[in-house]
């Protein structure tokens, strides 16, 4: 595995897809164990997505796009100004709660960074944010997307460690409210320091009722997948199914903004999505055979232990790893990959599935954020025409807080565990 590791490294950093790369140094381990037949290249990337419950994902990455093509997202932006666009920093705090509100849409850190920087990003630069904080808010807010159901990462981790997906969702809402608290209160002190103003007046009670009024359907469509799954009615797969039919009626017959020719472009835009997504997860099939097969959990998992068995060291440890990780490759193949790795070793420990599982997606998606090659960083700041230079210049107080809520997390496992026990 030691070649595998190095070439997919080798075939990263010349600019390979990353597909491409797991496929082909996934590839590496057969030639060096002849004794596998080598037909097994062509059924691991079949078997790998014959699991009836990883068809949540491409179902919850349309139903995503037909919200967005709905005309959910310009009325979420309408609620959050009227919500916090009279705090001080109001554009940024107002960034901070469409992430929020966009978790129950879209699910994906990254998409919902890159919609940001074109919606609300180049307006917040026209009112004197500086480029570099508004790069940073843009793209780690993203992170309270990524935790609010229904999440992708979440769902690969669930199904790929066999957790309840419907305690990970419950268990993403408080985390991704207690980010967006945590990063409100960033944004609320470097506008202080700064002088950012507000955006607006503050809303009076009736006009916030008429914006939450106008927001139900969204508002209302994570509670429905909650209720759906606790109670009975779905499956993680029928729940996404169920999403897709939401979206097309919400679209339709609420908002009436879903036309036919709009429906045929976001679904012909979903097949590249969900296309890119499951090509990695089939060749993730290839590249990870050999991890169980050279015992590779086995001896990381000694060699973590070895170092301690506190299971708050062996937390930070998975941590470190994960944050690295995340920095250089997708958080659906680190997923894929180690999920079989570090669940087994966390469970050992002493740590509950569900809490390391958000911990785990979250700290992945964390890596998105920062250099070298961070996907959320790299494309607000693409679209913004921000250096990278200006962004980690000041990028070090979302560190600070990003760290301080993921501290809380680990040493407070009550408070991210307490919906959950409470609907399961």
């Amino acid at each position: 595995m030691l070649l595998v590791a190095i070439l997919f490294i080798v075939f990263l950093a010349a600019g390979m897809p990353i597909a491409y790369a797991m496929g082909i140094a996934g590839m590496a381990f057969f030639f060096q164990h002849p004794e596998l037949p080598f037909t097994m290249v062509v059924q691991l990337p079949i078997s790998q997505t014959q699991n009836f419950t990883l068809l949540a994902v491409p179902l919850f990455i349309i139903a995503g796009n037909l919200m967005n093509a709905s005309g959910i997202t310009t009325r979420l932006i309408r609620l959050a100004s009227v919500l916090t666009g009279h705090m001080r920093g109001g554009l940024a705090q107002v960034n901070v709660v469409l992430s929020t509100l966009m978790g129950g849409v879209s699910g994906s850190a990254i998409a919902d960074a890159s919609m940001e920087a074109r919606i609300l990003a180049p307006a917040m630069i026209k009112q004197g944010y500086s480029p570099g904080f508004t790069a940073n808010c843009t793209a780690w807010t993203a992170l309270i997307t990524a935790t609010i159901p229904p999440g992708v990462g979440i769902i690969l981790y669930g199904t790929t460690g066999e957790v309840s997906i419907g305690k990970l969702f419950a268990a993403g809402i408080f985390v991704g409210l207690f980010l967006m608290v945590v990063y409100m209160t960033t944004v609320w002190t470097i506008s202080k320091q700064r002088g950012y103003k507000p955006e607006r007046t503050k809303a009076s009670l009736r006009e916030r009722l008429a914006a939450i009024k106008e927001n139900i359907w969204a508002l209302m469509f994570p509670v429905l997948l909650l209720v759906g799954l606790r109670v009975g009615i779905f499956t993680p797969s029928e729940v996404g199914s169920f999403a897709c039919v939401y979206a097309i009626l919400v679209g339709v017959f609420a908002y009436k903004e879903l036309t036919l020719k709009k429906l045929i472009h976001t679904l012909a835009s979903s097949v590249l999505d969900v296309g890119g997504i499951m090509f990695i997860i089939a060749l993730c099939g290839i590249f990870g055979y050999g991890i169980p097969f050279e015992r590779i959990p086995d001896l990381l998992s000694g060699a973590i232990l070895g170092l301690s068995m506190n299971r708050y060291i062996v937390m930070f440890i998975i941590i470190a790893i994960l944050l690295v990780l995340g920095m250089f490759i997708d958080g659906s193949v680190i997923i894929l990959l180690f999920t079989p790795i570090f669940l087994p070793l966390a469970v050992k420990v002493g740590w509950d599935p569900v809490h390391f599982g958000i911990l785990f997606c979250t700290i992945i998606t964390a890596g998105n954020m920062t250099p070298p090659v961070g996907l959320a960083m790299s494309a607000v700041c693409t679209v913004l025409d921000v250096p990278i230079s200006e962004y980690i210049k000041e990028m070090w107080p979302w560190v600070f807080a990003t760290v301080l809520a993921v501290s809380v997390l680990i040493f407070f496992p009550n408070l991210v565990l307490a919906i959950p026990r409470l609907l399961f």
